[in-house]
């Protein structure tokens, strides 16, 4: 194992112009962890409760995923339901039922705690925060949060930021954390909190990466089809943090090649698409990696001039 994700395993009920599923397997920890497991070994952490299908354990371990910071309390595993809009574009939530994961104190284990790199999915700063003070010594550490903690727990959330080598944000997360609206401007601001490599996700439109050597700009994959979105944000998180895990870059021994950073945005992006081809996690049930390394050649085509 090199890369450790902490954050939300769950169930979703989703509905999109596709059709409608319940109680599919999904949570930002999943996501990330699939979509990072075809490029690294993957250890994860998080809760479940008794109602957690044997089937779904099964799906995570065949990828190789290191289920042993995986806890499971008694209750019901969180839940979340929403409905897409005609160009999925905007959801709304019908129910969101934290259940176990309302008191989820994530503690890792001890083989854990020396490994390279450490992702911190989507939940309260001072849990990122708790997590990380229990790594060693890791290489790279990164994360994504959202508009209820820019809000709500900005200071926290301000002191977590301090610690991470890397932030993926969407470009209204980035609006809302910077107070500028234009997205150069607020890249600036909020890598001067910390994070000095920053990508801000721009759903259909692509995403954008800041680091020190400047900006690069990378589209999405044009899809014939988007079924479900949902968990799309985090397969792009998996990539590009698996991608990077995958080449064993060390900022402590020098700044990361461009380059590097460059093909993880991309593989990010490969990965973010496969996601929306059907609904949650079952693409990542058939997806291989020679797939994955096939979109990432067509990304270089539709980008080379």
């Amino acid at each position: 194992m090199s890369l450790v994700v902490v954050g939300s395993v769950a169930y979703d009920g989703v509905e999109t112009p596709y059709g409608r599923r319940e109680r599919m397997l999904g949570g930002a920890c999943t996501y990330v962890a699939l979509a990072a497991s075809y490029f690294t070994q993957v250890g994860v952490v998080g809760v479940v409760g008794d109602d957690f299908d044997p089937a779904d354990r099964r799906l995570l371990e065949e990828h190789g995923i290191d289920l042993g910071g995986l806890e499971h309390a008694p209750g019901k595993t969180f839940y979340w339901s929403g409905v897409y809009s005609e160009d999925m574009n905007d959801r709304v939530t019908l129910r969101t039922e934290l259940n176990v994961f309302a008191d989820f104190r994530p503690e890792l284990p001890a083989h854990y705690r020396s490994q390279p790199y450490l992702f911190l999915a989507n939940i309260q700063p001072a849990l990122q925060r708790r997590v990380q003070s229990q790594m060693s010594a890791p290489r790279l550490v990164g994360g994504d949060t959202m508009n209820y903690w820019i809000e709500n727990r900005r200071e926290e959330l301000i002191e977590t930021l301090a610690g991470w080598d890397v932030l993926l944000i969407n470009d209204s997360e980035a609006r809302l954390l910077s107070g500028e609206r234009n997205l150069r401007r607020a890249a600036e601001r909020i890598r001067a909190m910390g994070p000095k490599i920053l990508v801000i996700k721009r759903g259909e439109y692509g995403a954008l990466l800041f680091a020190d050597d400047g900006a690069f700009a990378a589209p999405a994959y044009l899809l014939d089809s988007v079924r479900d979105p949902t968990g799309a944000g985090d397969c792009f998180a998996g990539g590009f943090f698996g991608y990077l895990a995958e080449q064993g870059v060390d900022p402590g021994a020098g700044p990361i090649e461009p380059r590097l950073l460059r093909r993880a945005v991309i593989y990010g992006s490969v990965m973010g698409s496969f996601c929306c081809e059907q609904f949650g996690v079952d693409r990542f049930r058939t997806l291989t990696r020679a797939e994955i390394d096939a979109r990432f050649q067509e990304f270089k085509a539709l980008t080379e001039f």
